[in-house]
């Protein structure tokens, strides 16, 4: 018999260890002549610690162990064939490159639209993908040609004009090279061995172990080792009990398809394998509990007759459904944590779900564990891999704001300079140049804003040491080469610092090599892709390093690994957590072919994207066997419910018919997890309530602060006590605030350029300031094509109601400021103001003019005193507080709302009795002074909620969230 399985109860590589060691028999050297040949590198690695395991410590001549996935003709030699001359592999980087040339060569002569380069080299990577399956199933791709037929949409006819570029363009070019791509290369190879062995077998042992065959070569490959007198093949866990009529309608997507498959390439019954060893499954009913979960669709009437199963069927087997992503890596990080206090107990978990495998590795950041990720971390995220972006993408854009500080706020910028330095400027330059709306473009719109000698020192130099960079960047048409040089010689010198020269900090440790790597790979292979607009550098070469991994091999700890499904194919370990057990995340679906529809992939002979799915559904049979293992999911995912994978639904319904349960409960690990940052003692917050020295009170407050005053007193401590400021958001648009801005500065440029007599074309001599105004401080075409149309609805609107005022008006005064100084028990107070217009009318009195281009307070809102702002300009404006006006009534008292839109504007009075108004506003100014010249009065925030302003800077300040009660907390 030569060929075997190893239940999946049974620890794989231990299990195949062991018996390695027994056929021989104690002899290291009889060990020692055996090769072996494995599905991975990793599975190389994970039966050499094997080894160690059952040997205690003890030396060994270990087998010669072989990745099946990277057979070369140096191992064939030592395998005793003869010397291959095998062309080389094309590097994938200039394989990807070459085809990104001709798809952009074919839709340009197709005359369709051509990609960019990013989205050419996207389509690269897919038609790559496309040509590995064919050259792995070894099609013909002379196929092509009869595949579309003529009732397909036209878009699939023109697809297979590109795919010509397969089977024209691309043989020419690898025979021109000298090259063979990897996967063709992969199977000549391993015919060769094929030829080899058959020619003459080996006088060793050949022991082909743990592969399914799903690739042809591979399976012809199994078919020879076990046709060889000292060859021996061993599956994992061929379900040998499955009943007939289910095996006989196994579908792709089932875990035993590609077993079902081999052994028929084999030529051997499933009933002829026998196990490896006599050695009972311990876990044979959880074996049978899942291939019943399992059972292929066309034989599931089965389930009506289920055979009882004992109850500690899922002893060891845990499921916990978390609330959502954060929830679940933070129980599985504390699991992973727990068994490390267990002297020797290994755990790993098992996803697909990348984003869930980080999740964990920060959580176990917490008690400085770091966790090996067979993965590695996408080299995009790494910290040199991001400050190369980040240098691309700040170039390319100009230095705008946003990217600019990125760059300079990264790690690995310094600038020649000491690092604690560069960033102290790179802070000072985001508050005193950055924040607000954009400068102008590039480095010398910085240098019009910036007064301080030192940032312009540092901009002239970054501007410097980019210019080269710049410069291509700028250009329509340039070498890929001459940009990706440009670009790291840039990215060395800004990481440059005092100390070391910048190669030496940016192309260190591993990440830092691997960058390396990638950016030689990418050097020689540039010329393949020839010539790209420079503006598309920085797309590109984030769709490059999107599919590279970097990968750390030291300072992990050695018993927790997080593993991808093909990685933990025949590992082994204690507590195996199978996490991201979502539909969508595992098994993932089937993705989208841009060069073939599913019917063409099955007309071509392609494999079935439901094949993916079996062998993920293998491998989760594979885990679930093991010794101890948690399933986990997420309830809801962005706020989002979720759905169970099959699997588990599956599993579920079968559970329920046996009428077994999960007996741990799980949740205990949420609750644990939750406790982590939950403080030892929580009491209900107050709102805060300072209470700071009479000296330390503010003593001058302009009108529109004592609305704040009154409303919100922890804002005007916030501001005048504590001195803090609001700083504007980075590269900001103007919004509504500076939008009123600009329509003050309007009319204001409008009252004194006519403060009498009306021009007969009053609306376009104010659109003709407001366009002066808008050029002044907006940039941005989308703001001007947002904003303006309101400015000349509001300027049709003011140009009507100018022309019936100004009959009434004696005199106008724009943007007038003032003060009113005021008696108080401690001090004098001062009042200050700006008055957006106050008209001195031909009767002798005044009227002012608060323009609003938001919503006006209600007069009921005024009359209660809760919008004192312009009944407090009328007190002063009675006591001659504006400079300019003389001390008169005020008999009006107007809010012009400059709402835009059809209407334009309206005009509301404050109230019907200016005088009135004014008196009381004046009074209750002076008793609010009063009572915060009293010591005990707090600056308390929010006193009165229903009365708390709609927007404050300090909100986040005054905890507000924290002590509010529900709807209170209002707006941020």
């Amino acid at each position: 018999m030569t060929v075997f399985t190893i239940p999946p109860g049974l620890p794989f590589v231990d299990t195949l260890a062991a018996w390695l060691l027994a056929e021989a028999k104690d002899d290291p050297l009889a060990l020692a002549e055996m090769e072996v040949l494995l599905p991975t590198r990793r599975a190389c690695r994970a039966l050499s610690d094997a080894f160690l395991r059952l040997s205690g410590g003890r030396p060994l001549l270990l087998p010669r162990l072989k990745p099946l996935g990277d057979m070369d003709e140096e191992e064939l030699e030592l395998s005793g064939a003869d010397p291959l001359d095998i062309s080389p592999a094309m590097a994938p980087l200039e394989r990807r490159l070459i085809l990104a040339r001709l798809i952009t060569a074919m839709a340009k002569a197709l005359g369709g639209h051509v990609p960019s380069p990013d989205q050419a080299a996207r389509l690269a990577g897919e038609l790559g993908k496309l040509l590995d399956a064919v050259q792995s199933e070894r099609l013909d791709f002379a196929r092509l040609e009869h595949l579309v037929p003529a009732d397909y949409a036209e878009h699939w006819q023109v697809t297979l004009d590109f795919l010509k570029i397969l089977t024209q363009s691309w043989p020419a070019i690898l025979a021109e090279g000298g090259a063979l791509d990897s996967e063709d290369r992969l199977n000549r190879v391993m015919a060769a061995q094929i030829n080899a062995w058959t020619a003459k077998p080996p006088a060793h042992p050949i022991i082909a172990a743990g592969s399914t065959g799903s690739r042809p070569a591979t399976a012809d490959l199994l078919a020879c080792v076990a046709g060889l007198p000292l060859g021996r093949v061993v599956l994992p866990g061929l379900d040998r009990h499955m009943d007939a009529t289910a095996w006989r309608v196994l579908e792709p997507s089932h875990p035993q398809f590609g077993l079902k498959a081999l052994l028929a390439r084999l030529g051997i019954e499933r009933e002829a394998v026998p196990p490896l060893v006599a050695d009972a499954d311990p876990r044979a009913a959880r074996t049978r509990l899942l291939a019943e979960a399992l059972r292929p669709a066309g034989a599931c009437e089965a389930w009506r007759d289920l055979t009882p199963l004992p109850p500690d069927t899922l002893d060891g087997v845990t499921r916990l459904d978390a609330p959502g992503p954060r929830e679940e890596a933070g129980a599985i990080a504390l699991m992973l944590r727990h068994a490390l206090d267990s002297p020797g107990r290994t755990a790993a978990l098992v996803t697909p779900d990348r984003a869930l495998a980080r999740r964990v590795a920060g959580e176990l950041e917490r008690w400085g564990i770091r966790i090996d990720d067979s993965a590695g971390r996408p080299l995009g995220l790494t910290e040199p891999g991001a400050f190369l972006r980040l240098t691309a993408e700040m170039t390319a854009e100009h230095f705008a704001p946003h990217p600019l500080l990125a760059c300079l706020k990264h790690p690995l910028a310094a600038g020649g300079m000491d690092e604690g330095a560069f960033r102290a400027l790179t802070r000072r330059l985001e508050v005193t140049t950055l924040r607000g709306p954009r400068p102008g473009p590039g480095i010398g719109g910085l240098l019009v804003m910036v007064k301080d000698r030192r940032l312009a020192a540092l901009l002239a130099d970054l501007e410097a040491v980019a210019a080269p960079f710049a410069a291509l960047l700028a250009k329509d048409s340039v070498p890929l080469a001459d940009l990706l040089r440009a670009h790291m010689e840039f990215a060395e010198k800004l990481a440059a610092d005092d100390r070391l020269p910048g190669p030496a900090r940016l192309w260190k440790g591993e990440a830092g090599e691997a960058c390396a790597r990638f950016a030689a790979d990418l050097a020689r292979a540039a010329p393949a892709l020839g010539e790209i607009p420079g503006a598309c550098y920085p797309a590109l070469l984030d769709e490059l390093m999107a599919g590279v991994a970097a990968r750390s091999a030291w300072d992990h700890h050695p018993r927790l690994q997080i593993w991808g499904p093909l990685e933990a194919r025949l590992q082994h370990a204690d507590l195996l957590i199978l996490g991201g057990l979502n539909e969508g995340t595992w098994p993932s679906p089937p993705e989208a072919d841009p060069w073939m529809s599913r019917p063409m992939q099955a007309a071509f002979g392609l494999a079935p994207p439901e094949r993916r799915i079996g062998l993920a559904a293998h491998d989760f049979a594979q885990g679930f066997a093991a010794p101890q293992v948690v399933l986990t999911r997420s309830v809801r995912a962005e706020g989002t419910p979720t759905v169970p994978s099959r699997w588990l639904m599956r599993l579920e319904a079968v559970m329920h018919a046996c009428g077994l349960t999960f007996e741990e409960d799980a949740t205990q690990w949420l609750d644990w997890h939750a406790m982590l940052d939950r403080p030892e003692r929580w009491t209900r917050a107050e709102p805060p309530a300072p209470r700071p020295p009479l000296d330390a009170r503010p003593r001058r407050l302009s009108v529109t602060e004592i609305e704040t005053w009154m409303r919100d007193p922890y804002g005007i401590y916030a501001k005048h006590v504590l001195g803090l400021k609001a700083l504007d958001p980075i590269d900001a648009d103007p919004g509504a605030a500076d939008y009123g801005s600009m329509v003050h500065l309007a009319l204001e440029r409008f009252a004194k350029a006519y403060p009498a007599a009306l021009p007969h074309d009053a609306e376009a001599k104010l659109l003709e300031i407001g366009a002066e105004v808008f050029a002044e401080a907006v940039a941005s075409p989308a703001v001007w094509a947002f904003w303006w149309p309101r400015f000349q609805s509001i300027a049709r609107w003011v140009a009507v109601k100018e022309r019936e005022r100004r009959p009434d008006i004696a005199a106008i005064h724009a943007e007038v400021k003032g003060a009113l100084e005021i008696d108080a028990p401690y001090a004098p107070f001062t009042l200050i103001a700006k008055a957006d217009r106050v008209d001195v009318l031909k009767d002798g009195s005044l009227a002012l003019i608060d323009y609003k281009t938001g919503q006006p307070p209600s007069a009921k809102e005024v009359a209660a005193g809760y919008a004192p702002q312009l009944p407090l300009e009328g007190a002063m404006a009675r006591y001659g507080g504006f400079g300019g006006v003389k001390a008169a009534e005020p008999s009006r008292l107007l809010y012009w709302r400059l709402k835009g839109g059809e209407a334009g504007g309206e005009e509301k009075s404050a109230g019907d009795d200016a005088y009135t108004l004014a008196t009381e506003a004046l009074d209750g100014l002076r008793a609010l002074i009063t009572a915060f010249d009293d010591p005990e009065t707090p600056y308390a925030a929010r006193p009165h909620p229903e009365h708390a302003p709609k927007y404050s800077d300090y909100l986040h300040l005054a905890r507000v969230r924290e002590w509010a009660s529900g709807g209170e907390d209002g707006e941020e």
